[in-house]
């Protein structure tokens, strides 16, 4: 009787079995590996964008409103699939109940704020035509741009950053005169809850807004910290933004920095107040460049990435 056919076919499936599995470990092993490996990801303007037209979809974002609340419901989600840890600083301020959404990453120094607004104003004041003066603003670049880049920025900045970032989502700012109401509410709530010691303060506050308009022009602001308008000013020079990033003052704007500069903390203001369609009913998705939002979000990127 010949048995070395039967020697042979065991020791074939035994090597093929072998040979399957070691492929099964080899092929887990690389994804896990792959997994371990930092990935730098990159602002996408064409991404902000989306987040700019996802919030115009809910309509007007004024504070009280459904289309506000779902905003805010929204950015925290966010936030959350990004890995950022998440609270909701609530405050009941001229009888309204503010909610501003604090996002954090990293720890040590600095500790740094990138803060806009997520609120549209109630009226359209500003509006050309009488009748369009009492309807809501739907603030795709006044509020939507600024939300926009915050979320981008949460979406690429590494989870292992060397510095404590912070990005907070402020609730009405934009309803100022109006009876009931006044300006930077949220932002206003913010700084006076980081107390008297300036030992506990953020080392720089950074406010975005009005920064999507597809013909965008962004001074420097007179009241915002001269350090830190020179800083961020040379990194947009770098990137080849001067046209865009012009080096020249104009406009004194009451903003959300202010409660933070009244502090004595140095905060910035950038701003493209050279926009026609600023609390009126013209301020549409159509107004909003990815462009735009795209050297907006390269700037603050790339000095959050290299600023000690």
């Amino acid at each position: 009787m010949k048995t070395k056919p039967k020697q042979s076919k065991t020791l074939i499936t035994i090597i093929t079995i072998a040979t399957t599995l070691a492929l099964i470990f080899l092929v887990y092993t690389q994804s896990d590996i792959v997994d371990l490996i930092p990935v730098d990801l990159e602002f996408d303007g064409t991404q902000a964008l989306q987040n700019v037209e996802y919030q115009t979809s809910l309509g007007p974002r004024t504070p009280g409103s459904s289309a506000h609340a779902e905003t805010a419901s929204w950015i925290e989600a966010e936030l959350t699939d990004y890995g950022w840890k998440t609270e909701i600083q609530e405050e009941l301020v001229m009888g309204h109940l503010i909610k501003n959404i604090v996002a954090w990453r990293g720890a040590g120094e600095p500790w740094i704020i990138i803060g806009a607004h997520y609120d549209s104003r109630i009226y359209a004041d500003q509006d050309a035509v009488e009748e369009n003066r009492v309807l809501p603003v739907l603030g795709a670049n006044d509020g939507a741009s600024g939300v926009a880049v915050l979320l981008e920025l949460a979406r690429v900045l590494p989870k292992d950053i060397n510095k404590r970032i912070m990005l907070v989502f402020f609730d009405a700012e934009d309803n100022g005169s109006i009876t009931g109401w006044d300006w930077i509410l949220g932002s206003s709530a913010f700084a006076e809850n980081l107390g008297s010691d300036p030992d506990l303060y953020p080392d720089a506050v950074i406010i975005l807004d009005m920064i999507g308009d597809s013909n965008l022009n962004i001074y420097k602001e007179y009241n915002s910290d001269t350090k830190l308008i020179r800083e961020i000013w040379h990194q947009a020079e770098n990137l080849g933004y001067t046209d865009y990033f012009i080096p020249e003052y104009k406009y004194h704007i009451y903003d959300d920095h202010v409660p933070f500069l009244e502090l004595g903390i140095p905060a910035i203001d950038i701003i493209d107040f050279d926009y026609p369609y600023w609390h009126t009913t013209n301020d549409t998705l159509d107004k909003v460049s990815a462009e735009s939002l795209q050297i907006v979000g390269d700037t603050i990127y790339h000095w959050l990435m290299t600023t000690h």
